[in-house]
């Protein structure tokens, strides 16, 4: 399988994997990528398989652990390159797939872990308002990327709709018959092993019990899939992990506040050692 990415900075330098979350592309995390290699980071955002201009999975296997997999070999890469494990931030899918990773698959794969806006339980209604939006429109495309902009400046009031839609191509395929869908394989949602098949009840919750290096909790205040009540639950399982909260956020935290979101990692980051 062939996934893409992209890098930022100086690949000798110490790494960061950025790992976007379910229907998402590498160019979810606005300006945090550059603005960590100007502190001196080597800053690597992929796209997950089935999403982007990565290959889609042959099996057609979409299941939480296989994206964890993915992260392992990017992360034994990128340690082989410069010497030391990666710092993982994952956003959503990209956080459980880092907690399977560090927590259950490999031990030591990387240094730290951020997890944005994502725990091992998550609000039920969060998750069924994202999965709904993302089906909504799944099959049928979008007529324009303004007409895609309506959509998602509905599903995000809080976020002002932008003036040029055009920076949404990232996200989306124009397809032959003229309609826009999301860049991302449908299977990954209605396939045979769709995101989630194979969870074991306890798994993330024992992941993070497992983990060992620095880790932060960033969780966007406005987010309806991480609560105050969730969250506090992970920092009773790791009482150790930093927690950060910011204030007009939902759960696209990158894309709401990147200003307060970049500003959180890169102050975790300069406390590693």
């Amino acid at each position: 399988m062939t996934i893409a990415a992209q890098s930022w900075g100086n690949p000798t330098d110490r790494a960061v994997v950025l790992v976007h979350g379910g229907g998402q592309t590498r160019h979810s995390w606005g300006g945090t990528a550059e603005a960590l290699a100007q502190q001196g980071w080597f800053a690597v955002s992929y796209d997950q398989r089935g999403h982007g201009e990565s290959d889609k999975a042959d099996s057609r296997d979409y299941s939480t652990i296989r994206f964890a997999e993915d992260l392992v070999d990017v992360c034994v890469a990128l340690a082989e390159q410069t010497n030391s494990q990666p710092v993982v931030v994952g956003a959503s899918l990209g956080g459980l797939a880092s907690l399977l990773a560090e927590g259950l698959l490999m031990p030591g794969c990387c240094s730290a872990i951020v997890l944005v806006d994502i725990t091992p339980r998550m609000e039920k209604v969060g998750v069924d308002r994202i999965v709904q939006f993302m089906l909504d429109r799944a099959k049928t495309g979008f007529e324009s990327l303004d007409d895609a902009a309506d959509a998602i400046a509905a599903y995000q009031p809080h976020r002002p709709r932008p003036a040029d839609s055009s920076g949404l191509a990232k996200n989306l395929r124009l397809d032959n018959d003229g309609r826009w869908r999301w860049h991302w394989d449908p299977d990954i949602f209605l396939g045979p092993l769709p995101i989630g098949t194979g969870s074991v009840t306890g798994q993330f919750v024992d992941a993070t019990v497992a983990l060992t290096v620095p880790t932060l909790l960033v969780r966007g205040r406005m987010s309806d899939l991480v609560s105050e009540e969730t969250a506090q639950e992970f920092l009773v399982l790791r009482p150790d992990a930093k927690f950060v909260d910011v204030s007009g956020a939902g759960h696209m935290v990158a894309g709401d506040r990147n200003d307060l979101f970049t500003a959180a990692i890169v102050d975790f980051m300069d406390t590693l050692p």
